[in-house]
């Protein structure tokens, strides 16, 4: 197993290691997705279903839609 490491930045930024980019295939613009199960998660190439499915959940949550929400989480 090969382990590729990034640091994050003050806005939780990081860079993509190059082994990863390679073995993904990933490109500048690409989008990537994080499948979370407990405590692991798994970085891919995020697929057009993932856009689907995000998109079919933005009309219900509308909970922490709000300006003053807004102004409280604007820096994440």
């Amino acid at each position: 197993m090969q382990t590729a490491t990034s640091k994050l930045t003050k806005k939780y930024q990081a860079t993509i290691p190059e082994p990863v980019r390679r073995l993904l295939h990933l490109q500048a613009g690409d989008a990537i997705a994080f499948d979370i199960d407990d405590h692991d998660i798994r970085l891919r190439k995020a697929r057009p279903v993932d856009f689907v499915f995000a998109q079919s959940l933005e009309g219900t949550l509308t909970e922490w839609a709000s300006e003053a929400d807004e102004k409280g989480y604007h820096e994440l």
